[in-house]
Formats: C-alpha cells, sequence, structure tokens
C-alpha cells in the first residue's frame, strides 16, 4: 500500500501539470485570436508572416529569445522574415504579448 500512495500522488501531480498547460495554451490561441495575429500568423504554415512552428525552431534555445521577441511584437520589426514587416502591436500589453511569445516558442500548441 506504500508504494501506491507516492504512485497515485505522481500521477496526480503529472495530471494537473498537464491541465496548466493546456490553460496557458488554450488562454494565448485565445489571445492571439483577439490581438489578430492569426491574421498573418498561422501554427503550422506561412501566411504573411511566419509560421508560429517556423519561429520556435529559429529561436529555439536561444536565451533572450523571450525578451527580444516581445520587443519586436511591441515595436515592430522588418527584415528577418522577408520584405513585409510586422507592424507594432503596443496595445497588447507586456503581459499578454509575454504570454504570446512563449506560447509562440513552445510551438504554438492548441492543447
Amino acid at each position: 500500500m506504500k508504494k501506491i500512495v507516492p504512485l497515485v500522488l505522481s500521477a496526480a501531480f503529472v495530471f494537473m501539470a498537464e491541465g496548466a498547460g493546456a490553460q496557458e495554451n488554450a488562454s494565448a490561441l485565445k489571445l492571439a485570436g483577439q490581438y489578430g495575429c492569426t491574421s498573418c500568423h498561422n501554427a503550422e504554415v506561412k501566411l504573411v508572416g511566419p509560421a508560429f512552428k517556423s519561429v520556435a525552431e529559429k529561436y529555439a534555445g536561444q536565451a533572450d529569445a523571450v525578451d527580444m521577441l516581445v520587443k519586436k511584437v511591441t515595436n515592430g520589426g522588418s527584415g528577418n522574415w522577408g520584405r513585409i514587416p510586422m507592424p507594432a502591436h503596443p496595445q497588447v500589453g507586456p503581459e499578454n504579448t509575454k504570454a504570446l511569445v512563449e506560447w509562440v516558442l513552445r510551438g504554438a500548441p492548441s492543447k
């Protein structure tokens, strides 16, 4: 019986952690729609801007990626993905922008 309790607690912790991750992903996906990110970006394929998964691949392992991309979303930018510039999005706010960038860097999971 003593061996079962830690196993059950471990399984419950993993389930709760996965549930929290799914909730974060759903919130970020909602923000992406609310602020128009999905007008120019898609998770899988390039639209006007790069696919979110391409962004995640390009910046994987870069320690400053979150801060750099938060600035780029807030201030806009051009030249990293072609000639079409990304307009500035200061209205998103720093907290929501960071949540969106972290989600994109995770590959923009929907679940």
